[in-house]
């Protein structure tokens, strides 16, 4: 089953996180503003695709500063392993826990 069938906020929170540690592509931030009229027809909220999101799940502005933070952390955890951590799989993880 796809991950977001039926669930297309979802995504809009992966790339939340995304954008928080500038991990968006210059496509999907192409794709977002995009989608920003739609959003703020949808959501009744203007601003950016972001402050939308933001607006919708009632984040705190503290919040993109805790994203970094957490990401920071799994970077400097994975690098010691010797691994890079993968910006994708981490804003899945990081919604999938904060935001059931």
């Amino acid at each position: 089953m796809n991950r977001y069938e039926g669930k297309p906020f979802l995504r809009l929170l992966e790339c939340y996180v995304l954008s928080a540690i500038d991990e968006l592509t210059d496509e999907q931030c192409a794709a977002l503003s995009a989608l920003e009229p739609k959003l703020h027809e949808l959501y009744g909220v203007q601003g950016s695709w972001s402050d939308v999101v933001a607006s919708q799940m009632g984040f705190p502005e503290s919040l993109v500063e805790k994203i970094k933070e957490v990401w920071r952390v799994n970077s400097e955890k994975f690098a010691r392993a010797g691994a890079k951590i993968n910006a994708e799989d981490f804003a899945r993880n990081f919604v999938d826990t904060n935001f059931p």
